[in-house]
């Protein structure tokens, strides 16, 4: 089977190499989305394993169409049988941009009769119930290349299943996981974030030091497709078990202002099962001293656009600059949209690397050079 996994902009190369490293074939990053091969197992291994994709979609068929014609056409001569049972049910949804077929509505409509149409043919039916499972239909059609692909995952990859509820502006789960691979997570780190807010940096590390995959506690939707066996996914939770290592070298220390947060953090952290990495404690930036030779320290500071004025949060910044001191063994990483950032942190970063937090455009500022 072919696989389509989207993702944060400026996560391909990290989405690519984790999959490589479970089996994928053909892996090929694109902007937003990485493609690759494999089987069922790899299906399944993606979805329960993977910390930085969104989704995991079969690519069932990509071709150019400039009309609603050649659309049904092409729609039609994919073998959906293969995925959709004779009494599933397939909403279709997408997007189109810089295309010749715009409107979205219509382009739901032609894909979905062209569905109908096949599997109407191969059952020999003349209409489909559509009483069973779900089986998501999506599309894409992006400067007249069109993508038409089955949604595996059901929620977002990013919904882990530990956190029921978050703070204001909580950075995405698939996004703090990136984080913490950047800033290269060992199994005796001591981490800390200052700005800890409702965990979500320090429990993707603690899931990353210990081994734990970050879809254990969840299901997908293809478990219940007709395709799929129920001895896969089982046998890749076994494995994914299995790899499982406990460290009791690694630690998380979070630090916020609000109590209501920590709160959140501990809870959180035992849904996740990594409550024994993580401590916490209402304290400001202001009073972040370093704690023995060595710690790295990656947070999600507040920004003006959404939690605190611009010049209250550039405040911040400058703290944080005071406090996060220049000394051989610890390294800090910031992730933030304020492109002044380095001039009132009072440092240049060593290194810097453009993501995106949902929609906003954020650098990841990096100092390692003690």
């Amino acid at each position: 089977m072919n696989f389509a996994a989207p993702c944060l902009f400026g996560m391909e190369g990290l989405l690519a190499e984790e999959l490589r490293n479970m089996g994928a074939q053909n892996v090929a990053a694109q902007n937003g989305r990485v493609l690759f091969a494999g089987d069922a197992d790899v299906l399944a291994r993606a979805n329960i394993c993977s910390r930085f994709a969104e989704r995991i979609l079969i690519l069932t068929g990509s071709f150019k169409a400039g009309s609603f014609t050649e659309l049904f056409d092409q729609v039609r001569a994919l073998p959906w049988e293969d995925y959709i049972a004779k009494d599933d049910a397939f909403p279709v949804k997408g997007w189109s941009l810089n295309s010749k077929l715009h409107s979205v509505p219509d382009c739901q409509k032609i894909i979905k009769k062209a569905v109908v149409e096949r599997l109407k043919e191969k059952y020999g039916l003349n209409w489909l119930p559509e009483t069973a499972k779900r089986v998501q239909i999506q599309f894409s059609i992006l400067k007249d290349e069109v993508s038409v692909m089955i949604d595996t995952s059901g929620e977002g990859l990013h919904k882990r299943g530990y956190r029921a509820k978050a703070t204001d502006a909580p950075i995405k789960e698939t996004l703090a996981a990136a984080l913490a691979s950047l800033a290269r997570i060992y199994p005796d780190t001591k981490l800390y974030d200052p700005f800890c807010g409702s965990g979500t940096i320090l429990i993707e590390a603690a899931l990353i030091a210990n081994h734990i995959a970050p879809g254990l506690k969840r299901h997908f939707a293809c478990e219940n497709f007709y395709f799929m066996e129920d001895a896969v996914f089982r046998s890749e939770r076994e494995r994914a078990l299995d790899l499982v290592k406990r460290t009791p070298d690694f630690h998380a220390f979070g630090s916020d202002i609000d109590e209501t947060a920590l709160a959140l953090c501990q809870k959180n952290a035992k849904l996740a099962g990594v409550q024994n990495s993580i401590s916490v404690q209402k304290a400001d930036i202001k009073d972040f001293k370093l704690q023995g030779e060595r710690g790295l320290v990656i947070t999600n500071p507040p920004y003006g656009e959404r939690l605190l004025d611009i010049e209250a949060a550039r405040r911040l910044y400058q703290t944080a600059g005071s406090r996060f001191i220049k000394q051989k063994g610890w390294k800090y990483y910031i992730i933030t949209p304020d492109e002044q950032f380095e001039s009132i942190f009072g440092r240049t970063a060593d290194k810097r690397r453009k993501l995106y937090n949902g929609s906003i455009k954020c650098q990841f500022y990096m100092y390692f050079r003690g």
